[in-house]
């Protein structure tokens, strides 16, 4: 997976039990290491598992922008790059086992407070939104309020894909992009 074996062995151990009854104690043991040499890294167990999701999570928006690299113009990229990377996040085996097992923990993230991979979304949306607005093919807006409604419409698109039979699924990921073209569109 990486070169990170705690965060390996934290993969394994919250696709195997989920993240609430993921301990400290279960992490090192997968990782063939002592408790201290995580708690020298990590102080507990929801810092490990933040770090674990920011990067499995962060490596899609890498994925998405690459499938999305030969677009014809920023505005296209940033459309493609979002849906390639909503379609990425919400088929993604951890967060489908967050969905499955912990579904309660995703709730801050939607109603409470913007987190660690959201941030990097936003960050990467606003730069991208920034230079397309310099090339003319986005409007002329606030990046960072761009990016903040982009990132709330792919939430919703996230948390829901799986809500609807796989032809909905297929007609909600057109609609989202069609209503993200729309809302850049000079």
């Amino acid at each position: 997976m990486s070169d990170d074996p705690i965060l390996d062995a934290a993969h394994a151990q919250v696709m195997a039990v989920g993240v609430r009854r993921t301990t400290l104690t279960d992490i090192a043991a997968r990782a063939g290491v002592s408790r201290m040499t995580v708690y020298r890294r990590y102080p507990d167990v929801r810092t490990v598992l933040q770090a674990l999701m920011t990067r499995e999570f962060g490596k899609l928006i890498a994925q998405a922008a690459q499938a999305a690299a030969d677009a014809p113009d920023g505005r296209t990229r940033i459309v493609e790059t979002a849906v390639h990377g909503a379609e990425l996040l919400a088929a993604h085996p951890l967060f489908l086992r967050l969905l499955d097992v912990d579904p309660e923990l995703l709730l801050p993230y939607v109603t409470e407070r913007v987190g660690a991979f959201q941030r990097l979304v936003l960050d990467d949306l606003q730069a991208r939104l920034a230079e397309a607005m310099d090339e003319g093919s986005v409007r002329r807006a606030d990046p960072r309020r761009l990016a903040a409604a982009m990132e709330l419409a792919m939430r919703g698109y996230v948390l829901a894909a799986h809500a609807e039979a796989p032809e909905e699924e297929r007609a909600h990921r057109e609609d989202l992009r069609d209503m993200l073209d729309a809302f850049l569109r000079p």
